[in-house]
């Protein structure tokens, strides 16, 4: 008895192994320490300007390295008002981890209030190149204060971007009380979606030339939280700040 519940042991193991669920962990950034791992990321600073001010979306924020702290095993962003002008940080991976294909998870804690605009999300590495949206862009996760509890998960191509762009409305209620676990499995046909585990989307266009599906090219992170703009709306209300970006960790599989 105990040499055939072995055999089938084995067997199911090696199933797993060939379906392609067991993965080799790539990556991992767990936020360890009291500083950001300047060999994983950089900063990126002001307005945008002047190539792309207001950051493409009318933004209202200066970013700066000082509204992020690497702290209890998180990075935490932090938006702020001092004086008439709003602080809060980006960082991003370019240049120094950039992959292509395979299963990304992130487990995060947004704040909430009209006019924030956290996000986690990856840019096509050859931005410089051919510009956006032409270089595609995965976003992990956004959420959007004035439409409270409720997540986005878009992707944006040259066929479908900006107020077009393919995406997916989550409603979680009390969304901003806890961490919740994004995932999303990227391959060179199809990009799927989950929310805590739950399948909530699944893009996968007929048509898979540059236009419809320009991610077969590596990527890299980004994390920010935006303040106003033209998705995190024109108004912001300052009682909000100090408001909170909880990034627990991001992991890359293959």
């Amino acid at each position: 008895m105990r040499t055939r519940l072995a055999i089938l042991s084995l067997f199911f193991l090696s199933l797993q192994s060939c379906t392609g669920q067991e993965k080799e962990l790539i990556w991992e950034e767990d936020f360890d320490g009291n500083s950001l791992n300047m060999d994983y990321w950089s900063y990126e600073y002001g307005d945008g300007c002047p190539d792309i001010c207001g950051w493409g979306n009318n933004e209202r924020q200066l970013y700066r390295s000082e509204n992020i702290e690497i702290k209890d095993g998180m990075a935490i962003i932090t938006a702020e008002k001092d004086g008439d002008s709003y602080f809060s940080s980006r960082i991003n991976t370019k240049d120094k981890f950039e992959f292509q294909y395979g299963t990304i998870e992130t487990r995060a804690k947004v704040p909430g209030g009209q006019g924030i605009w956290p996000a986690i999300w990856m840019l096509g590495d050859n931005i410089a190149e051919v510009g956006w949206p032409a270089s595609g862009e995965i976003d992990i996760m956004e959420y959007v204060g004035r439409m409270k509890d409720t997540l986005h998960t878009t992707l944006h191509t040259p066929a479908t971007h900006g107020d077009h762009a393919s995406t997916k409305v989550t409603k979680i209620d009390n969304v901003e009380d806890d961490f919740h676990v994004y995932k999303v499995e990227w391959s060179k046909d199809e990009i799927v979606y989950f929310i805590d585990g739950k399948k909530v989307y699944t893009f996968s266009p007929e048509i898979k030339d540059d236009e419809h599906y320009p991610f077969r090219h590596k990527f890299y992170f980004l994390l920010n939280m935006a303040i106003g703009g033209n998705f995190g709306g024109p108004e912001v209300d300052d009682s909000i700040f100090p408001a909170k970006f909880y990034i627990d960790y991001i992991k890359v599989y293959q």
